[in-house]
């Protein structure tokens, strides 16, 4: 991809060294559940964070709360510097330079591919039809779907339909990606052809936070990795650090179970 424009952003001036995200003691329950317990996270730019950990750790309700879907209870979050947890934030402003993928391909099944990817740089972002559709099949064409644009999402195949969502998110240029499980609801031949695309966005840049359960791939990929427990982040690190010689005794039991089943 050498030679073409990046996918991602140009860097925010004066922003280069301060973290594109940064959380302050967040606190986050549900009925008087508690899933995030004060937790602190900082996310430099194009670099790649991986939260790990079991399921309910916390790790895809930090991603909703980073992108406002969710509203913390106590502590703060920026984006390039704005607290955007501040009441005066306008939310709508802050998701427009935000990008989330789930588990869930989450297409509308009435539109074709091209039209779910050009549907919120239009709306949203203000483009023309044309110039929205002329970024859209160039990322297409660069992300190898250049020939579904003009398919429908149910005669895609899972792994096909995650990355059109991935491109969805790509399109408008986010300044920050949240990924959320993405290959948690593909069989497992279609999940290498996903990871290889988040790969191929890293190398252009891309800052992201992926929630994953894929180790090999966290450990490949990330530049930070973090180990939710019952909503703390027990641990945290370079990927060397986490895997290869982790400090807490949990993250330690984690892991193992991954090893012993040959996935680490």
């Amino acid at each position: 991809m050498s030679g073409r424009k990046s996918v991602a952003p140009a860097a925010v001036p004066g922003a280069s060294r301060a973290p594109v995200l940064r959380m302050e003691a967040v606190r986050k329950s549900f009925g008087g559940s508690l899933v995030l317990r004060e937790v602190d996270l900082e996310v430099a730019p194009h670099t790649v964070t991986a939260l790990i950990g079991a399921s309910g750790s916390g790790k895809s309700t930090l991603l909703r709360c980073a992108n406002l879907l969710e509203e913390v209870d106590d502590g703060a979050i920026w984006l390039d510097g704005e607290e955007i947890t501040d009441p005066r934030a306008d939310k709508d402003a802050v998701r427009r330079r935000i990008g989330v993928v789930f588990q869930a391909y989450n297409l509308f099944p009435h539109l074709t591919v091209l039209e779910n990817i050009t549907l919120a740089p239009r709306r949203v972002h203000g483009l023309s039809r044309a110039e929205a559709e002329e970024r859209g099949r160039a990322l297409l064409e660069r992300l190898a779907l250049g020939t579904k644009a003009d398919e429908y999402p149910d005669r895609l195949s899972g792994g096909q339909q995650q990355r059109a969502a991935i491109v969805r998110a790509l399109a408008v240029r986010p300044r920050l990606l949240l990924l959320d499980e993405i290959t948690a609801a593909l069989d497992p031949e279609l999940v290498g052809e996903v990871l290889a695309l988040v790969r191929e966005v890293k190398d252009e840049g891309m800052t992201m936070v992926i929630a994953t359960h894929e180790m090999v791939f966290a450990r490949e990929v990330a530049d930070q990795v973090c180990f939710l427990d019952a909503g703390v982040v027990l641990e945290r690190g370079t990927p060397q650090e986490v895997f290869g010689s982790p400090r807490q005794e949990r993250t330690q039991r984690f892991l193992r179970r991954f090893a012993e089943a040959g996935r680490l």
